[in-house]
């Protein structure tokens, strides 16, 4: 499953989620401990992978597997040391 694929899967499951219980977003928040905003981003399925730890509360919430989210890297890559 590509990136886009597996934004659109977390997307729907979380709206799914909300819609099933009527939960707002900002009980998802809570509940996740995530702001708002990360949760409206993941919702809009804009095609990144979640960060981490945004990825093992997502998992938790939904109860899905540990590690079954793809996540991006928390910081990116040092730059090459120049030569």
């Amino acid at each position: 499953m590509g990136r886009s694929e597996e934004s659109e899967r977390l997307a729907k499951a979380l709206v799914a989620l909300r819609e099933a219980e009527g939960m707002s977003v900002g009980e998802l928040a809570r509940r996740t401990r995530l702001s708002q905003a990360t949760i409206r981003l993941h919702e809009s399925d804009r095609g990144d992978a979640p960060l981490p730890f945004a990825a093992r509360r997502f998992e938790e919430v939904l109860g899905w597997a540990p590690g079954s989210i793809p996540t991006t890297e928390s910081e990116p890559p040092p730059d090459p040391v120049p030569r």
